[in-house]
């Protein structure tokens, strides 16, 4: 059951009702919204930053450092997304990029056949590895990028600082991963450019004049935002597939625009990242039943988006349930975000994702084996799907 003994659907429930008010404040003072309306208009409207994803620890580099886009806000913000939005429209990932989804997926589709059972999280990370390594321009790595980003992202994260010995490791740890990847991954994408300029991001900033290591955090954003949670949304979405008959038959029946519908119907449910959060720059005013309250400058706000997606006055009825039929009106809700840090690569995660699932359930037989289980990471109230193994019956494989 969900909230208010709504039937819910969800499978990586994060096991909290949604509040009656639109607005509420925690125990620290983060304001907290639970309404699309308000969240919508927050994320759209000015007088906020970007706040949480280790901004604090990006503000303390040298002022002459370029920041990665993720963490720019106003004026440069707008300039950097205009620069680059040429790499992400729907027509570009049509032109560009499906085929190279269609190989791929491809390929880790034959290396289930072969192997007849793999975890699905290692088919979907390869999958989004190579999808983004070519639009950000990360195509001359050494042999073993996938070990060397599981490194940078575990499933467990610490604090990083100098006042614990957890805090010591995890900062040394994570300072070490950054060289692996710099000397094996971007620094040879960075060479190639220079020698050639190619259509990708990695030639886009090499232009821009930015140094190596403003392109190893450029490249390190767009492999948390584009490789890490298509991963996870791809686990999910399966998952799902697999425990409804209903919905997979609707699913492998539909034609692609159909197929969008039931993703982005399955990503409003289950959000992967489950809390956006910005600091006030200004006085900023949110509308709550008793009026409005105002946040003051220095204030933080957290966007529940697990709660804003399952606002019924804006996403219909019956919010906690499966509706395929509402995405044509809301999307996939603000699961993307909104506003000018809107995710850029919305279209490519959900195209890729149907482009592998309909060839994974396009395999006869094809099955999930045991339950998978679910974690979260707290500083993004992000869900990590572990243990989904997909089987193929014998007569099946390769």
């Amino acid at each position: 059951m969900g909230q208010d003994g709504q039937v819910c659907a969800r499978k990586a429930d994060r096991g909290r009702p949604r509040p009656a008010c639109p607005v509420d404040r925690a125990a620290d003072g983060t304001w907290q919204v639970h309404d699309f309306a308000v969240a919508r208009a927050l994320l759209r409207g000015p007088g906020t930053v970007q706040a949480g994803l280790g901004v604090e620890t990006v503000e303390k580099l040298p002022p002459r450092v370029r920041r990665p886009v993720l963490y720019r806000d106003g004026p440069e913000h707008r300039e950097h997304r205009r620069q680059t939005a040429r790499f992400f429209t729907p027509r570009r990932v049509d032109e560009h990029y499906r085929e190279l989804m269609v190989r791929i997926a491809e390929e880790q589709v034959a290396h289930l056949c072969e192997a007849g059972e793999a975890p699905l999280s290692d088919l979907a990370f390869g999958l989004a590895i190579g999808v983004v390594s070519e639009v950000v321009g990360l195509r001359y790595s050494r042999p073993g990028i996938r070990r060397r980003l599981e490194r940078f992202f575990p499933e467990e994260f610490g604090e990083p600082g100098l006042t614990s010995v957890r805090g010591l490791y995890w900062l040394v740890r994570q300072n070490t991963n950054w060289l692996r990847i710099h000397l094996a991954d971007v620094r040879p994408a960075i060479r190639a450019h220079r020698g050639r300029e190619h259509d990708d991001l990695i030639s886009h900033l090499v232009a821009e004049g930015c140094s190596d290591v403003e392109i190893l955090g450029e490249c390190l954003t767009f492999a948390a935002a584009g490789m890490v949670t298509t991963r996870e949304f791809v686990c999910l979405a399966a998952w799902h597939l697999f425990s409804d008959p209903e919905l997979l038959d609707r699913y492998r029946s539909a034609d692609e625009p159909g197929r969008l519908a039931v993703l982005q119907e399955l990503l409003r449910l289950e959000p992967v990242i489950g809390r956006l959060r910005r600091r006030a720059t200004g006085p900023v005013e949110l509308p709550c039943p008793d009026g409005p309250v105002t946040v003051r400058p220095g204030e933080y706000v957290e966007v529940h988006l697990d709660d804003v997606n399952t606002d019924a006055e804006a996403v219909g009825d019956d919010p906690l349930l499966v509706r395929p039929e509402r995405a044509e009106a809301v999307g996939a809700g603000l699961s993307f975000g909104d506003g000018p840090h809107r995710c850029p690569g919305a279209h490519i995660a959900l195209l890729e994702t149907d482009v592998f699932l309909s060839r994974l359930f396009a395999l006869d037989g094809v099955r999930m084996n045991g339950a998978p289980r679910v974690a979260f990471q707290e500083a993004i109230d992000g869900y990590e799907i572990r243990g989904l193994t997909v089987a193929l019956p014998r007569a099946g494989r390769g």
